[in-house]
């Protein structure tokens, strides 16, 4: 009645999970007020206006177990644990047997027995999380929603219909109705019932019936709001003949009113019949009046006043306001911050805060691992919303990783190794740990301007680890030795000022250096060697080359032979045989020298043309 706090709850350190959701037990062995059941999430702002006898309330928390806090007795009654393992969405109380329902990011319904504290069921709700429930109101089904909306029958806990649903997760699902239009057929305790969903993001609130064949999966009506919904309070409609009021709260800070027959398919989304705001005065000093957020609404008992729960979180002032729905816009001018500086003054009064010197360090009890240090409060008048001041600008990722401890560096990109950035890291890795196959990634790489930037990116220190890992590698293959030189030129093209700066330079690079001399020494022999080869196989080619010239056929074509005696004849054998002879001598001289030629030309490769004269008899 006076927007005075009358109970606060705090979960001890050990139990220090956010509250996710709320409900309240129906009061014991009470029916139900017949307003809206205990279906409807309540805030404890309403407290006031709610049964005296209402006493339980459900708190799900982010880590999965439900609370059951005792108002009366201001203390935890009982802890409801094993039934999700992630957040819990929604809770939901049974009517009539006491059971509670709860669903979680878990994509699972629990029912629990709330007497016991145990699991009576769970089973799978969707393929996604499940994000609200609401028990119908003879207490035979259960309606959920992920995205879909699902009726569930409770005592085989089958699916009885499908809804389409939203494109975003649901937020919000009530009855509207308890029951049907039509009263010529018998009531199943569903059939002809309609029932009101809203979703995050979603600037529509849909209306769905619920028919006896399958068919129909859509929304039958939807009502159009100014933001995403908040809060929905409702009147549910008992009479035929008697309309819905529908009280929805924005994340913008209005209020819009509906007032509606339900009776079957509407295709245009309806309008608002009233639009409620409330703004402050802009009198004293500040001319522009500002809006005042709205945050909950709820019907009366009477279905025609209204409580309006409104202005920050933290106090927020709750006033019963009675309608005049002929206007379509409403704006309550409300100077909040007399009433609000007000209360503060009159709560603080009573806290002293000690007398805190500047310099000395404060330690107070929290969470292990956070040093958490206490500043003296400089004006306690004000409340702050927001628990980081607005000039501070926050942390970045990479500041709170540092904090950690966490090498930024060290998180690998996916797919492979693209940038140099990375190379410079990984180089730096397999160079520390010693590890061949890192290294050999990197230094297997051919690009020019890759190989730069890798050494130029790389940390100073890491230079002499990576000429210590070439000198190795030079060693090694010839191959290796060719990609290795490629790195040994960037890296003294780039950090040879710093190589030069060492006082233990020479020890460093020795062996490097005389690697590189004996590597140079043998080039001119090589050379030579390699000139000398070079004419012996362009010689050998040529030869070939002659010998393949087809011969020309020197066989007479016409013989003419004078008439003489037989003795010329044999003369002329004689001579005949005498030359071919003689040819025969000069072939076999033409050889000998040849292959001397041949034996002092490979006398020469090797060194040995100047050897002692009966060295070169043994030789031959």
């Amino acid at each position: 009645a006076n927007s005075r706090l009358q109970h606060e709850y705090v979960p001890s350190a050990h139990l220090s999970a956010a509250c996710t959701c709320l409900a309240w037990a129906p009061p014991g062995g009470r029916p139900p007020p017949s307003k809206d059941g205990p279906q409807r999430k309540k805030r404890k702002s309403e407290v006031a206006e709610v049964d005296k006898q209402l006493d339980i309330l459900a708190i799900g928390t982010a880590v999965g177990s439900i609370l059951l806090y005792s108002t009366v007795k201001g203390e935890l009654q009982s802890k409801l644990d094993g039934g999700h393992d992630s957040r819990v969405n929604c809770v939901r109380w049974h009517q009539d047997n006491g059971c509670l329902y709860s669903c979680s990011e878990d994509k699972h319904i629990v029912e629990w027995n709330a007497q016991t504290c145990k699991v009576k069921c769970k089973w799978k709700g969707d393929n996604s999380s499940v994000t609200s429930l609401c028990i119908s109101p003879d207490g035979k089904m259960l309606l959920s929603a992920g995205r879909t909306i699902k009726l569930w029958d409770l005592e085989t806990k089958e699916v009885y219909k499908h809804f389409t649903g939203h494109a975003t997760s649901v937020s919000s699902l009530m009855f509207t109705t308890v029951k049907p239009m039509n009263e010529n057929k018998p009531f199943d305790g569903i059939t002809g019932l309609y029932f009101l969903s809203g979703a995050i993001h979603d600037r529509l609130l849909s209306v769905w019936y619920i028919r006896s064949d399958r068919k129909e999966k859509n929304a039958v009506m939807s009502f159009t709001v100014t933001d995403e919904p908040t809060f929905i309070d409702l009147t549910v409609s008992e009479v035929k003949e008697e309309p819905v009021k529908l009280a929805v709260v924005c994340r913008d800070g209005q209020l819009h009113l509906f007032e509606h027959i339900l009776n079957g398919y509407c295709k245009k989304p309806l309008t608002s019949n009233c639009t409620i705001q409330i703004a402050t005065p802009g009198n004293d000093g500040d001319s522009t009046p500002n809006p005042v957020p709205i945050l909950a609404a709820a019907f009366c008992m009477d279905k025609q006043s209204l409580l309006l729960v409104y202005g920050n979180t933290l106090q927020p002032i709750i006033e019963k306001v009675s309608l005049n729905t002929t206007e379509s816009h409403i704006c309550l001018i409300r100077d909040i911050q007399k009433v609000l500086s007000l209360k503060t003054d009159v709560a603080l009064t009573k806290v002293k805060t000690p007398v805190v010197n500047s310099d000395t360090k404060v330690l107070v009890p929290g969470i292990p691992g956070h040093s958490t240090t206490v500043k003296t409060p400089s004006s306690g008048k004000e409340k702050k919303k927001n628990k980081r001041k607005p000039g501070e600008t926050e942390e970045s990722i990479e500041e709170r990783l540092g904090a950690l401890d966490i090498d930024v560096s060290k998180v690998k990109t996916p797919g492979g190794l693209p940038q140099t950035d990375s190379f410079a890291v990984l180089l730096v890795q397999g160079l520390e740990s010693n590890d061949a196959e890192i290294l050999n990634r990197v230094l297997n790489t051919r690009k020019e301007n890759v190989i730069k930037n890798t050494v130029a990116r790389m940390p100073i220190h890491a230079v002499i680890p990576l000429l210590h890992e070439l000198t190795k590698r030079l060693q090694g293959n010839p191959y290796s030795a060719s990609l290795m030189v490629r790195w040994l030129k960037s890296v003294f093209t780039l950090h040879a000022s710093y190589l030069s700066t060492l006082p233990d330079l020479i020890p460093q690079l020795g062996m490097l250096y005389q690697l590189m001399e004996s590597r140079v020494k043998t080039l001119q022999k090589l050379s030579r060697l390699h000139g000398r080869l070079f004419i012996l196989v362009t010689q050998v080619a040529a030869s070939e080359t002659v010998q393949d010239v087809t011969e020309v056929n020197q066989t007479a074509k016409l013989v003419y032979e004078d008439e003489s005696s037989e003795e010329e004849g044999s003369d002329d054998e004689m001579i005949a045989d005498k030359d071919s002879d003689e040819n025969w001598d000069e072939d076999e001289e033409k050889e000998e020298q040849s292959d001397e030629q041949d034996m002092t030309v490979e006398k020469e490769i090797n060194g040995d043309s100047d050897l002692e004269p009966e060295n070169e008899s043994e030789e031959e």
